[in-house]
């Protein structure tokens, strides 16, 4: 196993490996580096075994055991795990910078990590690891350590933007953390699944090195654990291969992923990482220092990119009949994605009328009477407030003719922390009226009609 450019950077300095033939031993260093202390031989006997027993639960082919190493009294003095050496030609960060084809080990991966997810163990201590308290306090760590350790790599504009976004994302997304800390997808995870320490041999990928010092380290949702390859990948600038990570894995996993908190778990890792590096480029020399610098900066701009397209918004799309709105509506809903609530349809739910059925009606009367159409945008505010809370953004496709039906959704996107965006449509006076006549003369093609 071959450890030059492992970017798992803490364990460089927790370990001194060694290659010979076809094995790899590592020996704990006796260091205290304040989160871990190795400085008695217990200590690193203890870790040793840790470090053993947590890896075999992937990769139990690969971990052979722990070693006694004697002094010249033929005493046991140290311990050493011993390994199994992989080709280092088949490390995947390697591939995918030689632009070398990985989907089918990506996918078989995907298959091997959703079970692996699927039969770890979870309790009432590993579930409180995905709340949104204990997700706070890992940002918070993040971009404070950030802003110690490298004022001069990472602007403090950067940073401000990094801690608001991810802190008023995880502020309206308690009922999405909540669900998913009941449906059990709080597990013992991999905790740093990165391309250095995965090889793609013949009979299927390795993947090697969990985090094995700190067990909360290693508690997290299912999603925030695969978060870190794809972070990795993104890295590495292997874009697609990070996407198709992330499908085959939901495919696998049978739980599907809400785009945005994958984007939030993406650019966790990715602030994590780029900390790390901070951590490197003060205790490094100055070549190595360069490279480091220059990591924690990529890295936190990858952050930065992801919390910005996992933003939660609410658009509120207004306009009269035929103005187009229920047309942009479906556009937006297909491009961003999101959710698209329309009145009408909601209107007619609330009546019992089918979806389709056409419902000619002057304004006032039949399903659009006051009472009626203060139910419906009641109704619209309650629905987009429970889908932003479980972090989908929403369209909402109303006519929004009063102030005081606007400022009903507005306060549902403000209670959920989401990023209001108002629209009207407009069309011209021509183009109106020939929608209207086109509509009349055909009543079954009508698909909304909201006010």
């Amino acid at each position: 196993m071959h450890f030059q450019h492992q970017p798992t950077i803490i364990g460089k300095y927790v370990s001194r490996p060694s290659l010979l033939g076809d094995r790899a031993y590592k020996i704990k260093k006796p260091v205290d580096l304040g989160f871990l202390d190795f400085r008695s031989v217990e200590s690193r006997r203890e870790a040793c075994h840790r470090e053993l027993a947590l890896n075999r639960r992937m990769t139990p082919d690969v971990y052979i055991g722990v070693a006694d190493v004697t002094g010249p009294d033929g005493a046991p003095c140290e311990d050493v795990l011993v390994m199994h050496r992989m080709p280092d030609e088949s490390r995947l960060a390697l591939l995918v910078r030689n632009g070398v084809e990985v989907r089918s080990d990506l996918r078989q991966l995907a298959r091997d990590v959703a079970a692996f997810h699927a039969s770890a163990p979870t309790d009432q201590a590993i579930t409180s690891c995905g709340s949104a308290e204990a997700l706070t306090a890992r940002w918070r760590s993040n971009t404070e350590g950030l802003r110690e350790l490298g004022p001069m790599l990472v602007t403090k504009a950067t940073l401000d933007e990094i801690e608001e976004l991810a802190l008023r994302y995880i502020a309206g997304r308690e009922p999405l953390l909540s669900s998913r800390m009941r449906a059990g997808l709080v597990r013992d995870g991999h905790g740093d699944l990165l391309a250095e320490d995965i090889f793609c041999l013949a009979d299927g990928p390795r993947a090697l090195d969990c985090l094995d010092f700190d067990d909360r380290r290693r508690w997290m949702d299912v999603l925030d654990d695969i978060a870190t390859l794809a972070m990795d990948l993104k890295r590495l600038g292997a874009l697609q291969a990070a996407q198709s990570w992330l499908s085959d894995y939901a495919e696998f996993s049978g739980v599907r992923q809400p785009l945005s908190l994958s984007h939030h778990y993406i650019a966790c890792r990715a602030v994590m990482r780029a900390k790390v590096a901070a951590i490197v480029e003060r205790g490094s020399a100055q070549a190595d220092s360069a490279a480091a610098a220059e990591q924690t900066r990529t890295l936190a701009l990858l952050g930065l990119s992801h919390l910005r397209a996992g933003r939660v918004r609410l658009i509120l799309l207004g306009g009269g009949p035929a103005s187009g709105k229920s047309t942009l509506a479906e556009g937006l809903g297909d491009a961003i994605p999101a959710a698209v609530l329309s009145s009408d349809r909601v209107r007619k739910e609330l009546s019992g009328i089918p979806p389709t059925q056409h419902m000619p009606a002057r304004f006032g009367e039949g399903i659009y009477t006051p009472e009626s159409t203060s139910k419906t945008y009641q109704r619209l505010a309650d629905q987009a407030e429970r889908l932003l809370a479980l972090g989908e953004t929403v369209v909402v496709d109303a006519s929004f003719s009063t102030g005081e039906q606007r400022e009903l959704c507005r306060s549902a996107g403000q209670r959920t922390s989401a990023d209001v965006i108002e629209l009207r449509c407009f069309a011209p006076k021509e183009a109106l009226e020939g929608r209207l006549r086109s509509r009349a003369a055909q009543p079954s093609s009508v698909k909304r009609r909201g006010q």
